[in-house]
């Protein structure tokens, strides 16, 4: 029988739908007491049969604190091996990879962390990730969005349930419960876990909020904070619930999108409260293929006072190579004039890595293989943009190649039962030229599956009847 702790867990995991058509999940674990609660609570729920999802557990050794690093891999190996749960271990020199990256030891080993997660949940078959984080991190996330600058939206902290750009999707079953909690946890069940001596030093700015930051807030307060910050983020997680569709719905009717560009009504746009403003432009951003991850409240603000100025083609460079500008009775958010260095690959095909990355001219193609969920596939096509597709895997055929277009290509579009030409396509679809320069060709051993970033086709299409799909996101290689 699951004790208080399980089934709190069990219950919050049921109302977010954590586990809802769930094959595989991948554990992370440092061991740490959270992620220890973690690994044991979720495997005492699947040998009570609460949860059926396989659980791979996964341990990062970032090697800055040496011995005691290696410490940690051996006893989660150890912890994983006595619960008959299957490990996997990945390794870095941190400090070494953020001196090579021009990064602060923080932001290199949170950047590794999230890139080989999902790394290794795509190639063992994870469509989520569980991590360990609890109410007490949803409170420093919530007061560290404050110090920077935040909205309604940040005010949300940690979501128990997130897809991000990758595919690979993000759930938190610890939220509801606080440290506390964890430790009583774990102390009641007689489980081990390791002390981290990184999380005492104030050099990072997390453990400067957790250890002064927070204490002294919580000395000015009559109930426990990080519960009343926890009470906050949800409320801010209802406000954008409620708000989403209305933004969906906005932003069709003054949106007038291309390719390569999101062009808003301004009359339309200043008539609206500047929440909503803010929701329009992150939108617009999230339709062209930008990351949210590097846009602060300070972009946002100067966005705004862009949209109200009457200076036409002032433009404002925004993060992860997107640009925004106002053009006469709109504003305009685009990609980036990149140069694509594309003479040199006209005539050549080359074969992509499914998975892994491919570098074509400076594109980059990442693929990944995973099995067919449908509640992923809604909130997939819901977000995606253009830089993105899925494909039914077992309609490929072959190798997966890419080139750019030549004269004479046909392909079936999505939507058609015929063969097009592509010249006559583009054509008839009123592609803009500067689209069509950068068209790439993506095909089987058989037929073209996808004309990139236009249209993809018929006959790779997922159907009620996929069981696999391939996912491709093609980015352009900033210079």
């Amino acid at each position: 029988m699951p004790n208080d702790f399980e089934n709190k867990i069990l219950k919050f995991a049921e109302q977010e739908k954590l586990f809802e058509d769930v094959d595989k999940v991948l554990v992370a674990v440092s061991g740490g007491a959270d992620s220890m609660a973690l690994l044991h609570c979720l495997w005492a729920l699947k040998a009570q049969g609460k949860i059926d999802a396989e659980l791979i557990c996964a341990h990062l050794n970032h090697r800055i604190r040496g011995s005691e690093s290696d410490g940690d891999e051996q006893f989660v190996i150890r912890e994983a091996f006595d619960l008959g749960v299957k490990v996997i271990k990945q390794s870095i020199d941190i400090p070494a990879y953020a001196k090579k990256h021009k990064l602060s030891v923080e932001t290199a080993a949170r950047q590794w962390r999230l890139d080989t997660l999902q790394r290794v949940a795509s190639e063992n078959g994870c469509g989520w990730i569980a991590t360990g984080h609890h109410k007490n991190d949803n409170a420093e996330t919530v007061i560290q969005r404050l110090m920077r600058g935040t909205g309604f939206r940040g005010l949300g902290g940690i979501w128990p349930k997130r897809i991000f750009n990758s595919g690979v999707g993000y759930i938190r079953p610890l939220l509801c419960v606080g440290r506390d909690q964890i430790i009583e946890y774990l102390n009641g069940r007689k489980l081990k876990w390791r002390e981290d001596s990184s999380n005492a030093s104030l050099d990072y700015r997390r453990n400067f909020i957790r250890h002064q930051l927070l204490p002294e807030i919580q000395k000015g307060c009559e109930g426990d904070i990080a519960e009343d910050l926890w009470q906050l983020s949800c409320k801010a997680k209802r406000v954008r619930q409620a708000t989403y569709n209305q933004i969906e719905q906005l932003w069709n009717k003054i949106a007038l999108s291309s390719r390569r560009r999101v062009k808003l009504d301004l009359r339309q746009f200043l008539a609206q409260p500047e929440p909503i403003q803010v929701e329009l432009i992150r939108h617009s951003l999230i339709w062209l293929g930008s990351g949210e991850g590097n846009l602060t409240e300070g972009h946002y603000s100067r966005l705004l006072e862009l949209a109200q100025k009457n200076i036409s083609n002032k433009k404002m460079e925004l993060p992860n190579g997107f640009t925004a500008w106002r053009e006469y009775k709109k504003i305009v958010f685009a990609q980036s004039e990149p140069k694509h260095g594309k003479e040199k690959f006209i005539g050549k095909t080359v074969e992509v890595k499914v998975p892994g990355k491919t570098q074509f001219g400076n594109y980059i193609i990442e693929a990944k293989v995973e099995r067919f969920d449908n509640e992923a596939l809604k909130q997939f096509q819901a977000k995606k943009g253009l830089l993105t597709e899925w494909f039914d895997f077992d309609k490929i055929t072959g190798a997966v190649t890419v080139r750019y277009r030549v004269d004479g290509d046909k392909y079936v579009p999505l939507g058609m039962k015929e063969e097009k030409k592509i010249g006559q396509f583009l054509t008839d679809a009123k592609v803009p030229q500067d689209i069509r320069d950068i068209t790439l060709v993506i095909s089987d051993a058989e037929k073209i599956i996808w004309l990139w970033p236009i249209r993809m086709s018929e006959q790779a299409k997922i159907t009620g009847n996929t069981i696999k799909t391939l996912q491709l996101r093609i980015t352009q290689k900033r210079l």
